[in-house]
């Protein structure tokens, strides 16, 4: 197959909050109609989280996504990609379980422990409707755990579902942390390697950082790894485009940024998918489609999600 690039769209997550922005999906139905319409702008793999649809909080239960699960999967072809990362301050055991349940071709996976900080938002956003928000927001004491053992609690309970992972790496640590994981037998190539920058707590979004990291997998994993790039905030575009020009996947989406330009909010995941597009086909590149993101991944297929 000629080089297709794969689009991920991360159309919630769980550290911008509702008062952020009015685009941000917060109930079942906004968050599907975000991934439909982001696939339809050229996403291959959606990337998803659930929130509370009254406060907007982060909802890691397994009934809080069935019911847009069940309209993606009605609705779509995309891959459906289901975070065992859930929030930060949530367990490993509650972080699992909608991956567990569902059974999805693809679930996240935080490859290490680092400290985690939102703070550095509220010198954008002074006003919050919910009272969770700004307690979210200036938490100085969060530490994301991700020890070997929960990895390894999560890699054993989806061993036996087909369910592949996108192994989220935040600085060069996590991607020593894989390799031990591949040598020991314990992950598979290819690997989706999501490697992610400008993120307070972890690496840098300097050219240099991209670099390094792309040089460090290079070693590490050489054909067994297919790379990926997620840049936070207003680095999303341009390590996409640095990304896309060194033969990388891009992913985009209003968990990892608000924005579409210098001061101007997104209208929506799909604005943020056609603006990769729009990098990548400028390069005279190509998009993936689902089905060619699922051979290039070597995926189990849609078929296979449990709901």
């Amino acid at each position: 197959m000629a080089r297709k690039v794969i689009i991920t769209c991360a159309v919630t997550g769980a550290i911008h909050t509702p008062s952020m922005s009015k685009a941000l999906p917060v109930t079942p139905q906004e968050i599907a109609d975000a991934a439909v319409d982001a696939a339809e702008a050229g996403a291959a793999i959606v990337h998803l989280h659930a929130r509370n649809p009254k406060t907007g909080q982060p909802d890691q239960s397994p009934e809080a996504f069935e019911p847009f699960l069940k309209i993606i999967k009605q609705r779509s072809n995309c891959v459906i990609n289901l975070t065992t990362g859930g929030s930060p301050t949530m367990t490993v055991d509650e972080r699992v379980r909608p991956a567990a349940v569902y059974k999805p071709e693809v679930a996240s996976l935080n490859m290490g422990s680092m400290n985690f900080a939102f703070f550095g938002m509220l010198n954008r956003f002074k006003s919050f409707e919910q009272d969770w928000e700004l307690k979210h927001l200036q938490n100085k004491d969060i530490v994301f755990r991700n020890t070997f053992a929960d990895i390894e609690y999560v890699l054993n309970t989806l061993s036996g579902s087909g369910t592949r992972f996108e192994f989220e790496c935040y600085d060069t640590a996590h991607l020593y942390n894989l390799n031990y994981f591949l040598e020991q037998g314990l992950v598979k190539p290819p690997l989706f390697v999501q490697t992610v920058f400008g993120l307070q707590g972890g690496t840098g979004a300097h050219p240099e950082d991209v670099l390094h990291m792309k040089r460090t997998a290079d070693r590490l994993f050489g054909d067994k790894f297919v790379w990926s790039v997620l840049g936070a905030g207003r680095n999303q575009l341009p390590i996409a485009a640095m990304a896309a020009a060194m033969g990388g996947n891009i992913r985009v989406g209003l968990e990892d940024s608000l924005w579409a330009a210098p001061g101007r909010m997104a209208a929506s995941n799909a604005e943020q998918v056609t603006l990769a597009r729009k990098i990548i086909e400028g390069l005279g590149l190509e998009i993936a489609t689902p089905d060619e993101a699922r051979e290039i991944l070597d995926l189990k297929g849609g078929d296979k999600l449990e709901v």
